[in-house]
């Protein structure tokens, strides 16, 4: 009797200490992929910079932008993704900042040149 009352109270204590651990979380499921502007520059996942009348080169491995404007945000020595590109800023033929009457647009660099490193994982 002694034995059964034993094995009764250690059951007792097995199912309270699986009562008191945590209950692991379901794996969320992945987030579907951010839509990214066609016009913009992106670094690490954020928005850096707008762009007008881009020009791919594939021959020449560059992009050529007429203008990037809003870009106070993008750091021209790193690498950044344009569309399906991963590309680094290597030319800029002129930089300033602009008008206070403009002054959603930004720092405004024009004639810029981007060479193409490679393509972006999707």
């Amino acid at each position: 009797m002694a034995m059964a009352l034993f094995r009764k109270n250690k059951q007792a204590k097995e199912s309270d200490q699986a009562a008191a651990r945590p209950k692991e979380a379901a794996p969320e499921a992945p987030s579907p992929p951010v839509e990214r502007e066609a016009d913009a520059i992106y670094q690490d996942g954020e928005l850096v910079a707008k762009v007008t009348n881009p020009e791919v080169d594939l021959e020449a491995k560059e992009i050529r932008f007429e203008e990037i404007y809003q870009s106070d945000r993008l750091l021209l020595p790193d690498q950044c993704e344009f569309q399906r590109y991963k590309v680094m800023v290597q030319r800029v033929a002129h930089a300033m900042k602009a008008e206070p009457v403009a002054a959603q647009k930004g720092r405004v660099l024009k004639g810029v040149v981007a060479e193409i490193l490679g393509y972006r994982e999707q």
